[in-house]
């Protein structure tokens, strides 16, 4: 597994506590997001490193750089239609594109000014924004927010094959991780490496409203 993991208590010593942050593994060249699907989707990405088959490039799809929002999201990986996740290794400079076009998915008007500003926005762009509520291990509400980026029309097609490094199936090392969650044994969960991550345009920033 390319993927670099952790002891989840030590690093929840060293997250921020509440705000807007995108928590994320990444480095210079790349930024991890992940998925789940069922086994025709997922199983056909780690084959052949890309999507497709029965994959669909018409549908929205939502990607999440918060490894425990995933978790959360998919039940651990037991959840039906999303018992295969993955790693998504995608190019950083691909990342930053999303940033760039994302558009929030509720109209704030400090940001559109008028809400026809913002519906107008929101059918021109490829790229939609939200932020919810993060959760710990088990479930629970934080004060922090994550993030997840939904892709759709002429970005969903470079999304699928361009614009990834590396699909990564870790699958098995969720069901491993499910178990100490399961019986209340955190010292020994080990989640993704993740750090608050910082576009490189700060206009970007604000718009997201990012702490």
């Amino acid at each position: 597994m390319t993927l670099i993991t952790a002891s989840y208590l030590e690093q929840i010593e060293k997250w921020p506590k509440k705000g807007h942050h995108i928590m994320a593994q990444y480095n210079e060249e790349k930024v991890v997001v992940y998925q789940s699907y069922r086994p025709s989707i997922g199983n056909f990405a780690i084959k052949n490193q890309y999507f497709g088959g029965d994959f669909s490039l018409t549908r929205m799809t939502w990607i999440k750089p918060n490894f425990l929002w995933m978790m959360y999201r998919n039940g651990w990986g037991t959840k039906e239609g999303q018992e295969i996740v993955l790693a998504i290794h995608l190019k950083r400079k691909a990342f930053e594109r999303y940033l760039n076009l994302a558009v929030h998915s509720s109209y704030k008007q400090e940001i559109y000014g008028s809400r026809d500003n913002w519906t107008e926005a929101v059918k021109n762009s490829d790229i939609r924004l939200q932020w919810d509520p993060d959760h710990d291990p088990y479930g629970a509400k934080l004060e922090r927010r994550a993030i997840q980026l939904g892709i759709r029309n002429d970005e969903i097609e470079k999304f699928a094959k361009d614009d990834i490094i590396e699909i990564e199936d870790i699958t098995e090392f969720i069901q491993q991780q499910r178990e100490y969650v399961v019986n209340k044994n955190l010292e020994r969960l080990m989640v993704p490496i993740e750090t608050p991550y910082v576009p490189n345009n700060i206009e970007t920033s604000k718009r997201l409203n990012l702490d």
